[in-house]
């Protein structure tokens, strides 16, 4: 992890030095090296949450976009009183999870369930041909979508990442250190699986994403741009499931009528 706790105040690692566990309250020691970035360790193989994971310097970008004060927050489930540290959390109780290395989905689902409000933030960059995957599907198989600030394409299965974490029930977004023309650093949301054989994207200014947090308006972009959406494709993925049902019923008939000399209702 990044910071202890020294003297009541959350410090970074320096060589030689000692603190607490934000969570458990044990001792860690200060590991400073050349292979991996300065971090706490408890002593020994022992590692209280074990959700945490090794961090690089990806995950270290990331979360210096936010105050400290925000930074390795330790979440508590007030009925069970299980304990985990949240890689960031804001004032408005996001939980937002910088995930880089492989995740099991019996993990992944763990996580979901016990933030109230979680981000997932991956790595899109980890297996270089996710992000090849991707941007051969936006230029290739992008489809119309019946709102031209989203992305719609077809074979999302195409993509690794995209087929891991289509059916998340937390809200999702890949960075896969894309930049606009004007070369400010964007990511993606990428919306819950509604329809089986497309996927919508919206593309985010890395900035916007920031700031959205930090004045606190994150919860008014998802009720205002992306649940209305969601919604929509909703709606009219069930229109078309009933229109389905409704052919399948009509021709069904139409094959009792030829077989049998009459309709069947």
């Amino acid at each position: 992890m990044r910071y202890a706790i020294v003297n009541n105040e959350k410090i970074v690692a320096t060589k030689g030095a000692k603190g607490a566990c934000p969570s458990c309250g044990s001792d860690l020691i200060a590991k400073c090296g050349e292979l991996k970035v300065n971090h706490w360790s408890h002593q020994g193989n022992r590692n209280c949450d074990p959700w945490w994971e090794n961090e690089t310097e990806w995950h270290r970008a990331w979360k210096d976009n936010f105050v400290k004060e925000w930074q390795e927050v330790v979440h508590t489930d007030e009925n069970s009183g299980e304990k985990h540290i949240a890689d960031v959390k804001t004032n408005s109780d996001w939980v937002i999870e910088f995930q880089h290395s492989q995740i099991s989905l019996e993990e992944r689902n763990s996580r979901n369930n016990f933030y109230p409000k979680l981000i997932w933030v991956l790595d899109g960059t980890r297996r270089k041909r996710d992000k090849v995957a991707f941007h051969r599907l936006l230029d290739e198989f992008s489809i119309e979508s019946d709102d031209p600030k989203f992305n719609a394409i077809i074979g999302q299965d195409d993509c690794r990442l995209i087929k891991e974490w289509h059916k998340s029930n937390a809200l999702v977004f890949l960075d896969f250190k894309d930049e606009d023309e004007l070369g400010r650093k964007t990511i993606w949301f990428l919306f819950p699986k509604i329809a089986e054989n497309e996927a919508y994207l919206l593309s985010v200014l890395l900035d916007d994403f920031v700031d959205m947090h930090k004045m606190t308006v994150f919860d008014e972009f998802i009720e205002n741009t992306i649940s209305p959406f969601i919604n929509k494709l909703a709606y009219k993925e069930k229109i078309k499931i009933e229109m389905g049902q409704s052919r399948e019923r009509e021709g069904k008939a139409r094959m009792d009528m030829l077989l049998y000399g009459r309709r069947t209702l």
